[in-house]
């Protein structure tokens, strides 16, 4: 494994945030440097221990993703080698992990897609008997798969903050408001692009679904990215179907009525709820062998899926 990298240092461009796992810096007015760091996020709190490799599987994974389903929507990807960008004495750091994408505007909400019943869409569930407005047949259990996938916006919330479950109406008044300035001209709106969004996350998800059903795992839910352009062309943008953003499970482990095992975050946010913690920063320390089984998950996920191993 190589030295796990909690956060980038680089200095030859202008740094312009951090997300939860995401370094983002400036390379110039159309393109900016994605460096993945080893970070883990879990309740919306980014964790003080990061995964070895964590970083590297996801870059390679979204990639991967981002080649095979580039046919159903345009991404951010621009071939360029990140390497290229930066300092010769900062190579290091974006090797394997980083990407040189197209600046777009976010749209202003998680598009999330859910083919099984779990997470927060489980807790709605047993509520309301509905997610984000959306009914669904009664008496289903926990994990149950549902009769078609469907698409369940969220805001996006800020590190430290929790995303909430939306309606559809209002993920497009959120882009509508968020979009206006932008698309101005265009004959389009944030309405119209989040249908589209909600379009094409259907038709990713379903397709990766397919996919990894015949690999042995079940992407039970995901969660999208969208950006746009000044001519209102939509985008995939951020990470695309990877342990971070997607609940992977077993195959031949799957049952109703239980939170499956997973090849994801999964198994970190069930040892966290074992503890004493109010799921607000600072989050607590992770224990020796959690961290390396959390590293192999992510590791296995990956090679499970591209049918590579990583360098």
């Amino acid at each position: 494994m190589s030295t796990p990298l909690f956060e980038s240092s680089i200095k030859s461009l202008p740094l312009l945030g951090r997300g939860k796992v995401r370094d983002i810096y400036a390379v110039d007015a159309d393109h900016l440097l994605i460096v993945t760091s080893d970070r883990l996020s879990a309740f919306d709190v980014v964790l003080p221990d990061p995964i070895p490799d964590k970083g590297r599987v996801l870059c390679a994974l979204a990639n991967f993703w981002f080649q095979r389903l580039g046919h159903i929507i345009p991404n951010q990807l621009t071939g360029i080698d990140p390497e290229a960008v930066v300092a010769a004495d900062e190579r290091d750091q974006v090797r394997g992990r980083a990407l040189v994408v197209k600046r777009l505007k976010p749209l202003p909400i998680e598009a999330v897609v859910r083919g099984y019943l779990i997470g927060s869409g489980w807790k709605d569930y047993q509520a309301s008997g509905a997610i984000c407005g959306i009914a669904l047949p009664a008496g289903l259990k926990q994990a149950a798969k549902l009769p078609a996938p469907i698409f369940t916006p969220a805001t996006k919330a800020d590190v430290g903050e929790h995303d909430e479950n939306i309606s559809f109406v209002t993920a497009q008044a959120h882009c509508d408001a968020a979009l206006a300035d932008l698309i101005a001209g265009t004959g389009k709106t944030g309405a119209e692009l989040a249908e589209q969004a909600r379009a094409a996350a259907i038709a990713l998800y379903t397709e990766a679904a397919d996919y990894a059903a015949g690999r042995g795992i079940i992407i039970a839910d995901t969660k999208f990215e969208f950006g746009v352009d000044k001519t209102g062309t939509l985008h995939l943008i951020d990470e695309a179907l990877t342990p971070d953003s997607s609940r992977f499970w077993p195959a031949d482990s799957y049952r109703e009525g239980i939170s499956p095992p997973s090849f994801d975050k999964q198994y970190v946010r069930d040892y966290l709820e074992t503890l004493d913690w109010n799921k607000k920063a600072p989050g607590p320390r992770l224990p020796a062998e959690v961290i390396a089984h959390t590293a192999a998950k992510y590791r296995e996920a990956f090679e499970r899926l591209t049918g590579q191993r990583l360098d």
